[in-house]
């Protein structure tokens, strides 16, 4: 067994591309628990990578995607071959995760992490009056529509995307403000 067995565990998504390479690395390289792995190499799509990286946010293992799902935007190309040197000759990236703290009509403060988007929605069937403030400061005053998205960039290529919104590079210090049906008075 190589010396990879000493620091992977290999996870997989509910597909059968993942779930046989999956079974080829795991064979190939041992799989240690994840627990005691030092990196994590995640089989899927980017769904499962942003679901992965959730999972162990706070174990400080790194992450290593490898594309057996459709669309793959974050992921590396799978290959069985050579995957310690590939691990090693990878260029780290940092994903920090969004805290998005929403107010409600009520004043009641809601809190959660977010790694790929934060999304809101309206809950009735008026039209939510949205003002998205960042780091203290009012971005937007408000925005009258059914829902909002801000998307990282770890995250704009996934609902943010299908929403049409943009999709940002890995490393730009941008977040993707994306309205889901916002309201457009009638031109005359």
């Amino acid at each position: 067994m190589s010396t990879a067995a000493s620091r992977f565990a290999f996870v997989s998504s509910d597909t059968d591309d993942a779930r046989a390479a999956l079974e080829t690395l795991s064979a190939r390289y041992g799989q240690l628990p994840l627990g005691e792995a030092e990196i994590v190499i995640a089989l899927g799509g980017d769904g499962f990578l942003l679901q992965t990286l959730r999972d162990t946010m706070s174990t400080g293992k790194k992450v290593y995607g490898m594309n057996r799902g459709t669309i793959g935007f974050l992921m590396n190309e799978y290959r069985a071959g050579g995957l310690e040197e590939r691990v090693a000759a990878a260029v780290a990236e940092t994903i920090r995760p969004l805290e998005m703290v929403a107010e409600t009509h009520d004043g009641e403060s809601v809190s959660a992490p977010a790694i790929n988007e934060v999304a809101l929605w309206r809950q009735s069937y008026q039209t939510a009056k949205i003002r998205i403030t960042v780091d203290g400061q009012v971005r937007l005053e408000e925005l009258n529509c059914d829902g909002v998205m801000i998307a990282t960039p770890a995250g704009s290529t996934a609902y943010n995307l299908s929403a049409h919104g943009p999709i940002l590079p890995l490393d730009a210090p941008l977040l993707a403000l994306t309205p889901v049906s916002p309201f457009r008075p009638r031109q005359r």
